[in-house]
């Protein structure tokens, strides 16, 4: 095992996380970068760390999807994957490990490193801090909910629209509606299919043979 990442204030991941959503991609993510957005402590800059090790940034400092994927309104469920990502090698052992004891995780995060039990401490309050942000629901994203991860500082792919027309109404005006559909990069040909029968069925009446 690795060493786990940790922070010396990771009180201070919440605002971090909450600042991402809402600014500027920066085009590299370091103690300069920090400090511009206020975080000048001396201990902030190992939040940098703690971005690298769940995929916000990559060992460049450059932002990655998932950084684009936090700004969004999925954004607990795009943290969860990361933590889970990140921390594979405690999830390997404790599938639910963001419902476990400090206890139980100190444990862990104690067979992985030589560090002190301070040190130990800070990474699992930096654990817990990160979980207690993130979804972890094992809830399955269907199309109108999945999670764009694209190219950063690009629109989101859509498809081309289509104007699928409501069946006639007695004596009042046709109806015509603008689709458009988003659908995560990791979903499956069997999962896209389904969505564009379903659509089928509904918008267009069609019946499979």
């Amino acid at each position: 095992m690795g060493d786990f990442a940790y922070t010396n204030v990771p009180g201070k991941i919440k605002p971090l996380l909450d600042k991402i959503r809402t600014i500027g991609i920066p085009p590299k993510v370091g103690t300069p970068w920090l400090k511009t957005i206020g975080y000048t402590s001396s201990n902030d800059k190992s939040l940098v760390g703690v971005l690298k090790f769940v995929g916000l940034i990559d060992s460049s400092g450059t932002p990655t999807p998932i950084w684009n994927g936090l700004r969004g309104s999925h954004h607990k469920k795009v943290l969860g994957e990361a933590i889970m990502k990140g921390y594979a090698e405690l999830y390997a052992i404790y599938p639910d490990a963001h419902t476990r004891t400090n206890t139980e995780i100190g444990h862990v995060f104690t067979t992985s490193s030589t560090a002190g039990q301070q040190v130990i401490s800070k990474t699992v309050a930096t654990f817990k801090a990160l979980v207690a942000e993130a979804d972890f629901s094992a809830d399955a994203a269907s199309a109108d909910t999945a999670i764009h991860t694209g190219p950063l500082h690009t629109a989101p792919v859509q498809s081309a629209p289509t104007s699928p027309t409501m069946p006639n109404m007695q004596n009042g005006p046709a109806v015509h509606i603008d689709i458009q559909i988003h659908i995560s990069p990791e979903s499956t040909a069997e999962q896209i299919d389904k969505i564009f029968e379903s659509m089928a069925k509904h918008l267009y009446g069609r019946k499979d043979d």
